[in-house]
C-alpha cells in the first residue's frame, strides 16, 4: 500500500499532440500553496529559494501583489476567472467556480478556445489538502479549463520519517505537522508534479501550450526530504516580533480567530521547529520549480514561453500572535509574484512596488499572447510594468481583499483600511508608512478621522465596483458570524 502511495501518479488522460503553432508564445503557470513572501529573492533573511531567485533574474518581481481572498478556493477562482469574489461568487472553499458562474470563461479556457493545448498538473482550483493528495482526486476542478488534467497521489503525513506536530493544541487536519522524510523528492507530491510537468514539456515541445502546475507546499502537512530540513538550523530560526497586547485594538469579531493561545499552543521552542519545517517545505518546492524550468530550457522552449510564479495567498506565521490564513493583515494578503517574458529583457532582474492584484494575471497573459479576452474581466494588464517597472502610466492605486465574517480591506500605498461585518462589526486603520507592521489601529484616533472617512469612502466605492451591490443578498447569506 505504501509503495503504491509513494509511486502513484493518477493520470486522468494521457497527453495527445496538437497541431504545432510555434509562432505563438507558450505559458507556464506555476503556483504554490499557502506561501507568503518567504523567498530569498523577496528579501527574506532565512528562507532559501535559489531557483525562484534565478527566475526573478529573468523576469520582474511584483513586490506589492495582493490576493482577493486569503483562502485557497476563493483566491484561485478569482485568479482563474479574472473576477473579484463578489462577482464570481466563490466566497470560500465551498462549491466551485463553475457552479457559481456556469458561463464563466476561465483563463486557461480562453487559451484553449484559441487553439492552445491546455493542461493541469495537481492543484490549480481548490483541493482538500492533504486528503485529495492522498486519494489522488480533485473534486473542485473545472474540466472545461483543460484538454488534459493530471492528479497526484502521494502519502503526505504518512510518508516514512520523523513526524512532529508543532501546534499541539490543534488536532485538526490543518495543524502544523512536519515530516522529515527519509524518501526522495519524487516520492512526495511536488516532486511527482514536477515529474509529470517535465513529461508534458517533452511531449508538447513543438506545440503552443498553457501548462498550469500546482505545487502544494508549503501547505500543511509540512513534508519534505531530510536534505531540505538540513538547510536550516532549528535553533537559529527567528520568529516574528509581536508587541505585547497587540490584538487589543482589533475588532472582537476577528480578534481570537486562529490566535495562538486559543488554537495552536505554540511555544517559542515549537515556533522555531515550525519555521524550520515551513522553510524546508518551501526549499523543497523551489527545487521542483527548478527542475521544471530546467526541462523548459532543455526542450528548447524557454525563449518562447512566458513563465509566471505565484502563490494563492499570504500566510501568517506568528505575526500578531496569529497563524495561517483568512486574516486581512499584510502578511495574509500579499503574495510573491514573478513574471518572466523572454522577449521583454530590458526590465529583467528588476522589481516594482506598484500596487497590483492577482486578478491582473488573466488580462496580462491574454495581452501578451494577443488573444481576445472576455469583456467582463476586472483586472488590468501588467504589460506596462513589464516594460517599465516604474511606469507612471500605471493607474491602479489600491488593492481590494475580502475574507470571512464580512471582512473587507482596501490597501493603498500609505494606508490599509479594514472593516468587518460589512462595516457593522468594527474597523481597522493602519498608517503603513509610520507602522508597517500594522500594530496600531488608528480607527479611533481623532488625528486620523478625515483619513478614515476618506478610506472608508474609497473602500465602499471599490466594493461596489467589485460586484457587492449586484449580489448583496447572496453574499450576505453566505457569511455566518455570531451576533452581538
Amino acid at each position: 500500500m505504501l509503495r503504491s502511495l509513494l509511486c502513484g501518479i493518477l493520470l486522468i488522460q494521457s497527453v495527445q499532440p496538437v497541431k504545432a503553432q510555434s509562432d505563438r508564445p507558450n505559458v507556464l503557470f506555476l503556483i504554490a500553496d499557502d506561501l507568503n513572501t518567504a523567498l530569498s529573492g523577496f528579501g527574506h533573511p532565512q528562507c532559501k529559494t535559489p531557483h525562484l531567485d534565478q527566475l526573478a533574474q529573468r523576469g520582474v518581481r511584483f513586490q506589492n501583489m495582493h490576493c482577493q481572498y486569503p483562502v485557497c478556493g476563493a483566491s484561485r477562482a478569482s485568479l482563474m476567472s479574472g473576477l473579484y469574489p463578489y462577482t464570481n461568487m466563490t466566497l470560500g472553499n465551498v462549491g466551485t467556480l463553475r457552479r457559481s458562474r456556469p458561463d464563466v470563461v476561465t483563463l486557461s479556457q480562453t487559451f484553449k478556445n484559441n487553439g492552445y493545448f491546455t493542461a493541469r498538473v495537481s492543484k490549480i482550483y481548490h483541493m482538500r489538502i492533504p486528503f485529495e493528495i492522498i486519494e489522488g482526486t480533485a473534486d473542485a476542478d473545472d474540466p472545461l479549463s483543460w484538454d488534459k488534467a493530471f492528479n497526484i497521489k502521494a502519502p503526505e503525513q504518512h510518508a516514512p520519517g520523523t513526524l512532529t506536530n508543532w501546534s499541539p493544541k490543534d488536532q485538526s487536519s490543518q495543524n502544523f505537522t512536519g515530516v522529515i522524510a527519509t524518501t526522495d523528492d519524487s516520492q512526495h507530491a511536488d516532486g511527482m508534479a514536477a515529474d509529470q510537468a517535465i513529461r508534458i514539456l517533452q511531449e508538447v515541445s513543438d506545440e503552443p501550450f498553457f501548462l498550469a502546475v500546482g505545487f502544494v507546499r508549503p501547505h500543511v502537512p509540512l513534508v519534505a526530504p531530510r536534505k531540505y530540513f538540513d538547510l536550516y538550523e532549528r535553533d537559529a530560526m527567528v520568529p516574528p516580533l509581536v508587541p505585547k497586547d497587540d490584538l487589543l485594538d482589533v475588532p472582537g469579531i476577528i480578534r481570537g480567530y486562529k490566535a495562538n493561545d486559543t488554537t495552536y499552543g505554540i511555544t517559542p521552542e515549537l515556533h522555531r521547529g515550525l519555521l524550520q519545517a515551513y522553510y524546508a517545505s518551501i526549499s523543497y518546492m523551489d527545487a521542483q520549480v527548478g527542475r521544471v524550468l530546467g526541462a523548459l530550457q532543455q526542450n528548447g522552449l524557454a525563449d518562447n514561453t512566458i513563465v509566471v510564479f505565484s502563490s494563492d495567498h499570504g500566510y501568517l506565521l506568528g505575526q500578531h500572535d496569529k497563524f495561517q490564513k483568512q486574516h486581512l493583515f499584510e502578511e495574509a494578503t500579499r503574495v510573491p509574484f514573478i513574471v518572466s517574458v523572454p522577449w521583454l529583457k530590458e526590465q529583467h532582474g528588476r522589481s516594482t512596488a506598484k500596487i497590483t492584484e492577482l486578478i491582473d494575471l488573466y488580462p496580462t497573459l491574454t495581452d501578451l499572447a494577443q488573444l481576445p479576452a472576455p469583456d467582463n474581466l476586472q483586472g488590468t494588464s501588467l504589460r506596462p510594468l513589464l516594460t517599465d517597472t516604474q511606469n507612471p502610466r500605471w493607474q491602479k492605486q489600491q488593492a481590494f481583499t475580502i475574507s470571512r465574517s464580512g471582512g473587507e480591506s482596501l490597501r493603498t500605498s500609505q494606508y490599509r483600511c479594514t472593516q468587518w461585518g460589512f462595516g457593522d462589526r468594527g474597523v481597522e486603520l493602519y498608517d503603513l508608512q509610520q507602522d508597517p507592521g500594522e500594530f496600531s489601529n488608528q480607527a479611533e484616533n481623532p488625528r486620523y478621522a478625515e483619513i478614515l472617512k476618506s478610506m472608508q469612502q474609497k473602500l465602499m466605492a471599490k466594493r461596489r465596483e467589485a460586484g457587492f451591490e449586484r449580489n448583496e443578498a447572496a453574499i450576505r447569506a453566505t457569511v455566518k458570524f455570531k451576533q452581538r
